[in-house]
């Protein structure tokens, strides 16, 4: 029998919520983890009514629990809804400052950090809302810090997903910040989902050709056999016979981000899963990742964790033994 997680995480869901959104968060916090000999979270669904009519009115969500829980959450997912023009109720609202109030986590997926703004949270912090909103949402919320380009962005103790796929990234990056890269590849796996780093371009004009081009992953695929070793881009770029100016088009049109910011992304989550396996020598862990030094290692994993390697492997090794 799994071991009960001691955190508690509780998705608020108002009237118009939108289900997907819903799904991702139980498909993250709520299921059962066998795989890894313990539950991960304690998760539940709550609302402020007894029965929520959700998006477009498909179907409406009963017997969950009241809006109490949101008062013994350690985490609150915010509700999401598509009509960002309508005022939430009033009961969300207070609920999800009083969660604030006491130091909760909260969390809003896409049209969630409407909801977070409404309930005045968010002045004078970052966040992100999905880029169709991002006009409307500066015009209403000025004094909230919003960038509009990114998949999601980590404030601390408000975090904010740009849309419905990113709500997966922003998820697994939770899991990965609460329990590690081991844990969260573990989750990721089960998903069958890649898990996209924050800083990546939300939306990318690129139109569908009528035969797609070869994708890169098996690019990638090849890279991650080889992170121990001295890559480069060059190197990148001479295993798909392009130049760096056309692989550094494609990585930006296909990944939204660089092939160096790809390359030193998996080389540090490398890094983490070494820490986490137990290996304390810092010049193997860099040499094995190919961050090279234990300078680097350490500039780098504090940079993306805000651990140093010791604090990192105190933390979260041995979590799978």
């Amino acid at each position: 029998m799994p071991q009960e997680s001691s955190h508690r995480v509780v998705a608020l869901v108002d009237a118009g919520s939108n289900p997907f959104e819903l799904a991702c968060a139980i498909e993250v916090f709520g299921l059962p983890r066998p795989e890894l000999g313990r539950d991960l979270y304690d998760f539940r669904l709550c609302s402020a009514t007894r029965s929520t009519r959700m998006r477009a009115g498909f179907f409406s969500m009963t017997g969950i629990a009241p809006l109490g829980a949101v008062d013994e959450a350690d985490t609150v997912i915010v509700p999401n809804r598509p009509d960002i023009e309508v005022p939430r109720s009033r009961a969300v609202l207070d609920a999800i400052r009083r969660a604030h109030a006491r130091g909760a986590r909260l969390i809003g997926f896409c049209s969630g950090a409407f909801t977070l703004a409404e309930a005045g949270v968010l002045d004078g912090r970052r966040a992100t809302a999905h880029w169709q909103w991002a006009d409307r949402f500066r015009a209403r919320f000025p004094l909230v810090r919003l960038e509009p380009d990114v998949l999601f962005v980590d404030d601390g103790d408000i975090l904010t997903a740009a849309g419905s796929a990113a709500a997966l990234d922003l998820g697994l990056h939770v899991v990965r910040r609460d329990h590690g890269a081991e844990i969260a590849g573990a989750v990721s796996r089960r998903l069958v989902f890649a898990h996209r780093d924050g800083g990546q371009r939300q939306f990318v004009r690129r139109p569908i050709p009528a035969i797609p081009d070869e994708s890169l992953t098996p690019l990638l695929d090849w890279a991650r056999e080889r992170l121990d070793r001295p890559l480069t881009v060059p190197d990148l770029a001479a295993r798909l016979a392009v130049s760096a100016a056309t692989l550094h088009r494609r990585f930006r049109a296909e990944l939204g981000t660089t092939p160096l910011a790809w390359l030193t992304g998996e080389r540090v989550a490398l890094a983490c899963r070494l820490l986490e396996r137990g290996e304390s020598r810092l010049d193997v862990v860099a040499r094995g990742s190919g961050l090279g030094t234990a300078t680097n290692l350490r500039a780098l994993l504090r940079r993306e964790t805000g651990l140093s390697p010791t604090e990192y492997r105190r933390r979260f090794g041995g979590l799978l033994q």
